[in-house]
This record gives structure tokens, sequence and C-alpha cells, in this order.
């Protein structure tokens, strides 16, 4: 069923009339459209995107009538490009290869062969989607993503507008969607945004940070504003500091040419930690729009302050030869495609302060890095010491400080460390012990996949879990100063592959009296 606006326009949502309001799970399936995926074949396509596509299909979250168009340069026929992706879902898809779904699938696949400088390939897109709208019932929605290095974002939003693709109208809608990274510094942010801006209708420009689409980010704001607990201790009068961390266990593993002259703070800091940072300090929103979320994290970022001394709370750090595991790995310098006097950091770690009544002394620590002591993407509010511990010193020994862990992944969950006493002996002695959530345990489906979350979101044109233009213009106004300061540096300080940062790092929280926790 669909309901439409007074003029009988434009579809507003899809209802299914036989459904029970007593079913509690997603109310709402995107209506006809395709989408289209520049850059299909790579990475990125072949492991997140088509699967994703694949397991909303199987999940009944598109329409009979949705297509799937692939742009790329390859010689291929369509039934091709079919079977290319079908290898790949068949590879990485979450939900169990059904015959029936692929085959509703694979009837709306389409491909198109061609570069981005080449006009006739973009006509040869028009006549496609065009197709689709009449044989498949696509109705004119359609959304592009650029699965493609930025400096080839203004090409294809161009080639877009000239073959008239672009702009939506009064009964179809078009949107882009693009990929991080949104610039390198806040001027290429900017000038970028003009360029898809000229384009593209502000609305319909989604930027994908794909953390956002984590079921534990969104649980964050469920296990603040749904729980009376833990609302009236998050804040500076029981937060001791906040350590928000994203670590990965392998090297540039094949993209030297993108991240050499990029590094660990424009490549995660910029985009998933601070947005990680800007949930995990915002006020409660007055209600889970895009517009109420925004305004929060904006508030956020805005009163975000840069330490004064930043070579005392900045730390930067390149991976050198070590072992992962039980196998032994090169350093930076020695990967493939890597210049040997790069001076690209592999880890960074940051010191933020937030000007707010609620967080006022309270010091947010951000780090990233690659090659360290395993992958774990976590966000820990560690909180302040008991103000009276009638206890010998000899019976807390071991007793550190309190914490709540929210784990982004793997092993998705939260996890809460207290004291405790400890059992059968006769004086009174504390340690640590944890309570522990997991997803895996607590609910019988699994996951989805961040990629399948957000692709949806967009094709029902909801949009509350990409960052807007404000964002990602004060998360570069945050970075950019201290990517200054670090170009005004040498070589980062190696650390050894499989160990947890360099010196500096460990460093750099001993002089606020902290130490990082080892997840």
């Amino acid at each position: 069923m669909t309901q439409t606006t007074e003029q009988g326009a434009a579809p507003l949502d899809w209802v299914n009339p036989l459904r029970d309001p007593r079913d509690l799970r997603l109310p709402r399936i995107a209506g006809p459209c395709s989408i289209v995926i520049f850059g299909v074949t790579g990475d990125l396509s072949r492991k997140k995107l088509l699967p994703a596509i694949y397991d909303l299909a199987n999940r009944g979250l598109l329409p009979p009538s949705f297509g799937l168009t692939g742009f790329a340069r390859r010689d291929w026929t369509e039934d091709h490009f079919k079977e290319f992706v079908k290898e790949n879902v068949q590879a990485h898809c979450r939900t169990q290869f059904n015959d029936a779904t692929w085959d509703q699938l694979a009837r709306g696949i389409r491909f198109v062969r061609g570069t981005f400088e080449d006009p006739d390939a973009f006509a040869r897109l028009s006549d496609t989607v065009a197709e689709l709208d009449r044989d498949r019932g696509t109705r004119g929605n359609h959304a592009f993503y650029m699965s493609v290095p930025p400096r080839d974002f203004p090409i294809v939003a161009r080639q877009l507008a000239n073959c008239g693709l672009a702009k939506s109208g009064e009964d179809a809608w078009r949107r882009v969607i693009i990929e991080k990274p949104f610039g390198h510094d806040l001027a290429s942010a900017q000038q970028l945004d003009e360029v898809i801006s000229e384009v593209f209708d502000p609305d319909s420009v989604f930027r994908i940070d794909h953390y956002l689409g984590k079921e534990t980010v969104q649980n964050l704001l469920a296990l603040r504003f749904a729980n009376t607990m833990y609302e009236p201790i998050w804040n500076a009068n029981y937060v001791d500091h906040v350590q928000i961390t994203m670590a990965e266990d392998i090297g540039v593993a094949g993209r030297a040419g993108y991240y050499d002259g990029i590094g660990a703070a424009r490549d995660v800091i910029q985009n998933h930690l601070l947005q990680l940072m800007a949930l995990t300090a915002m006020e409660e929103p007055v209600s889970f729009s895009a517009r109420d979320l925004m305004a929060e994290k904006t508030k956020v970022l805005s009163a975000v302050r840069l330490p004064r001394d930043l070579a005392a709370h900045t730390a930067r750090g390149q991976y050198s030869a070590g072992w992962q595991g039980s196998e032994p790995v090169c350093g930076y310098l020695e990967e493939k495609g890597i210049d040997p006097d790069s001076t690209t950091e592999t880890y960074a770690a940051i010191r933020l302060d937030i000007d707010t009544r609620r967080w006022a002394g309270v010091p947010f620590y951000l780090r990233t890095g690659k090659r360290l002591g395993r992958r774990v993407t976590e966000i820990a509010l560690v909180f302040k010491r008991a103000p009276h511990l009638p206890f010998e010193s000899t019976a807390t020994q071991e007793l550190g400080k309190n914490a709540i862990v929210i784990r982004v992944q793997p092993y998705e969950g939260v996890t809460i460390r207290f004291g405790s006493k400890v059992p059968g002996v006769t004086s009174m002695e504390v340690r640590d012990v944890s309570m522990d959530f997991s997803y895996g345990r607590s609910f019988t489906e699994a996951s989805p996949e961040a990629y399948e979350r957000l692709i949806l979101d967009v094709l029902l044109g909801d949009p509350p879990l990409f960052p807007t233009t404000k964002e990602v213009d004060l998360s570069w106004r945050i970075l950019d100063p201290i990517e200054d300061f670090w170009s005004t540096l040498g070589q980062p300080q190696p650390y050894r592959a499989g160990t947890w940062g360099p010196q500096e790092a460990v460093e750099m929280l001993a002089r606020d009296g902290h130490r990082w926790r080892m997840p």
C-alpha cells in the first residue's frame, strides 16, 4: 500500500496492510528503487556492499522490483557481471544463500561499461536506469554509491548532472552516497562539499561512516537514555576520564597507495572516533530524528578544546617489524608501495577536552593504530575512585577504577567493571570483577552488517546515522591544528608490531595520572 502526499505525488511510506501491530520487526521496507555502484569491482563493493544488498533482499527488506547496476571499465557482459556478483555474495553474505532470493535479485542486475571521463558511458547509464524504470518498475528512484577515491567524486557528480540523473523530481528521488574520507583537511572538505552541492540537493547527500551503522554504536544511545541507572553518573561528577580505542592487528593490507600520506588520524580519528566521542558526550536529544541528533552532536564538537601543549598531549607512531600472533611481519617502511622515508603515522593518540557543564575537567583520550595487540574497538568510561575506602591498603591493592566499557567490535556488548570481595578469605579483600552483556548470547538473531542498515536508511531516505556537512567541518577544525603541528616534526616514534603503540603514548596518559586500558 502506498501513502501519498495531498498532491498525490511523492510516496511517503510503504505499509503492509496485513501486518500485525504486535510484530516488533522493522516496520518498513524500501519502495521501488535501484542502486548504482561506481567502483563496483573494488574490495569495498565485493566484500561489503554486494553482500549487504543481497542480505537485505534475503531479509525481505528490498522490494521485488529492486534494481542493481554496476559501473566499471571492465569489458564484461551482463551475464559475466551477474556471475561476479553471485560469487562475491556467496563468499561474503551474512545470511544463508537462497536460490529464490538470488533469482529475484538477479533479474534486476545490469552492467554499464565505461570510464568516468566518458560522457557516452553515462548516456548508457541513463538509458539503463530508464530501462529499469520501465521493465522493473523502479519509478525513477535511484541511489548512486560512490565507492571510488575522493578525487573522482567531482567528475562523477558532474557527469551525472550532465546526463540528467542527479536531480530529484516531484514524484521520484535521486540520492548520492559518499564514502569517507571527506577531504584531507577543512579546505578540501569544503571544496568537495561545494562541488557535490552544485549537483545534488543537500538532503540527497548521504555521507557513509560505517561505524555509525554498527548495532553497538546505536545501543550506546539505548544504554544511556533508556536506562535510569546510567545517565545520573554519566558526567564529570563521577567520570574520571574516557578512552575511545580503535585498534587493528593488520598492516596497510594493500592500501599503501591510499594510506601513505593520509595516516591514522585522518583515516580514523577525524571520522569514526570523533563521531563515537560525540555520541558518548552529547546531551539527550528531543528525538532520534536526524535533525535532533545532529543538533546534539554538533554542540559537542563545537565545545571541543585542544590541549595547549600538543607535544605533551598527542602521540604518533609507526610500526616496525615484529610478530603478529605467531607470524613475523615487516615494518611500515618495508611494506610494498610505501616510501622508505615516509613520515606517515600508523598510530595516533590525542587528548581532547569538552567545555560543557557535563564534561568540564574530564579528558577524552582517542587512539587508533595498525599492527597493535589485537583488533578491538571500544568506548571506556573510567570512573573516579570512591571518596572513602574503609579498607586497609593491602585489601584493595588489586582494585582498579570502576568502568563501563562498550565493545563496538568484535564480540559486541557491554562490560561493567567493579570491585567485589574475594570469597573464602577471612579478611576483607577486594578485587575487580566484570559483568558482561554480549549480543551473541542475549539475542537469537546475529547483528546485521553496518552496511545493511546504512544502505537501507539511504533507500528509505532516513538520515540520522550519517554525518552532516557541519559535523565534517567541525571535525576537521579539531584535527587540522594537530596535523599542522605534526608536520613540523620528524619521523614518528617506532613501535614493534604486535604491541600497543609507542612509549610516548604511554607517557601522554602518565602525565595526567592515567594509563591505557589493555583491551
